[in-house]
C-alpha cells in the first residue's frame, strides 16, 4: 500500500530510528558516566547533540528558519528536556540499573500523549488507542520483570520517572516547532542545555571527567540525543507528538535489548512478552489509515514541502526541485484523504 494510503508510516519510521538511538544510548550513558558528575554528564551529551545540530542545518530555501517569538518555547524545552530531564536521568542512572532506568522511560509516552491531546486537541481513533496500550502494556511487564529481578533501587526510578515527565513536557513543547529546520532546533536547544547543566557542574564543583569518559559522553550525546531528537522533530512533522511519542516508547525495549547484549542480564520471558506486545503496538501505529471529509481552513505559514502532496499548489516562476521552504498560503478547502494530526490535519473529531 502506498504511503499516500499509509500516511503515518513515514512518522511511524522515523520516530523509531529515534527511539533506536535513544534506547541504545541509556545503558551507554550508564557506563560511561560511572564516576562524572550528574550535571557534568548531561552537559556532555547535549554538547554532542549540539555538534549534531551544527552539522546538519539546512539553507533557508530548503527548511524554515526559526523565528524570535520560538524563544520562550526554545528556552522551556531546554530547561525540561536539555536540563531537569538528562540531570535526573544521570543521578538516577547512578542509583538504579541500566535495564530499570531504561524500561522506566516507557512513561514518558504517556505523559507525551495526554498533553498532546490536552494542548493540540490530536485525533485518537480506536486503532491508535489500542497501539498505546499495547506499548504501555509492554513497558509495563518489563518493569514487573525488572522488579522480580531486585535489582531496582527506588529513589533511583524515581528520578528517571522525574525524568520521563519533563521529557514529556519536553516532547509536546516541541511539536511547536517541529516545522522548523530540525538542525536550527537541536543546536539551540543543545546549546541552551550545555549553558544551563555547564553551569550548574561548576557551582556543584563538580571534577573534570577523563578525556575517555569526555570522548564517549560527546559520541552518546551525538547519536542519543541529536540524531535522536531530529529524527523525533521529523515524526512530529510527519504525525503528531502523541503518535511519535507512543512510537517512541518502544525505547526502552530496546535499550534493555541493548542491556542484555552488554551482559547486564539474561534475556527473560517476560522480557520477550513486553518485547512482544510493543513491536505489535508499533506494527498498529505503522498501519494507521485515518480518512474522512475534512476541511481546511486559510492558513499562512512557513515550513518545508512538496507540491506532490495534494495540499501545496500555489505558483512558482520556476517550479522548485524536490522540498523547498517559503512562506505561502492555503486556501479555504474541503476534500477527503487518509490523513494524520501533521500540521494540516489539526481539525477536531
Amino acid at each position: 500500500m502506498s504511503h499516500r494510503h499509509l500516511p503515518a508510516l513515514r512518522g511511524a519510521v522515523l520516530a523509531l530510528l529515534a527511539a533506536a538511538l535513544f534506547g541504545i544510548s541509556t545503558p551507554l550513558t550508564q557506563r560511561a558516566g560511572t564516576g562524572v558528575g550528574m550535571f557534568t554528564t548531561a552537559a556532555l551529551l547535549y554538547a554532542g547533540a549540539a555538534l549534531v545540530g551544527l552539522l546538519t542545518r539546512q539553507p533557508p530555501e530548503r527548511e524554515a528558519r526559526l523565528q524570535r517569538t520560538d524563544l520562550p518555547r526554545l528556552i522551556a524545552m531546554a530547561a525540561f528536556g536539555a536540563g531537569l530531564g538528562p540531570v535526573a536521568l544521570a543521578w538516577g542512572l547512578q542509583h538504579t540499573s541500566g535495564t530499570g532506568a531504561a524500561l522506566m522511560l516507557t512513561l514518558e509516552a504517556l505523559f507525551t500523549a495526554v498533553l498532546a491531546r490536552l494542548l493540540y486537541g490530536e485525533s485518537l481513533d480506536r486503532r491508535v488507542v489500542i497501539a498505546m496500550v499495547l506499548l504501555f502494556t509492554g513497558g509495563v511487564v518489563l518493569v514487573v520483570d525488572q522488579g522480580r529481578s531486585g535489582t531496582s533501587a527506588l529513589l533511583g526510578l524515581a528520578a528517571v520517572l522525574l525524568a520521563t515527565m519533563a521529557w514529556g513536557v519536553d516532547n509536546t513543547l516541541s511539536r511547536g516547532v517541529s516545522e522548523r529546520d530540525p538542525g536550527q532546533v537541536v543546536l539551540a536547544k543543545a546549546v541552551l542545555g550545555v549553558t544551563l547543566t555547564g553551569l550548574l557542574a561548576v557551582v556543584a564543583g563538580e571534577s573534570v571527567p577523563s578525556v575517555t569518559a569526555v570522548a564517549a559522553l560527546l559520541a552518546i550525546g551525538a547519536s542519543g540525543y541529536g540524531l535522536s531528537l531530529r529524527f523525533y522533530l521529523l515524526a512530529q512533522r510527519a504525525f503528531g507528538a502523541a503518535r511519535t511519542g507512543s512510537v517512541f516508547a518502544f525505547a526502552p525495549f530496546i535499550g534493555a535489548a541493548f542491556a542484555v547484549l552488554l551482559g547486564e542480564r539474561d534475556l527473560s520471558a517476560w522480557m520477550a512478552l513486553g518485547g512482544g506486545l510493543m513491536l505489535a503496538g508499533v506494527f498498529l501505529h505503522l498501519l494507521e489509515s485515518h480518512a474522512h471529509e475534512h476541511t481546511h481552513q486559510a492558513l499562512e505559514h512557513d515550513h518545508a514541502h512538496t507540491h506532490d502532496d495534494g495540499h501545496h499548489d500555489h505558483h512558482h516562476e520556476v517550479p522548485p526541485a524536490g522540498p523547498h521552504s517559503h512562506p505561502h498560503r492555503h486556501e479555504l478547502r474541503t476534500h477527503a484523504h487518509a490523513h494524520v494530526p501533521d500540521a494540516h490535519h489539526t481539525h477536531a473529531h
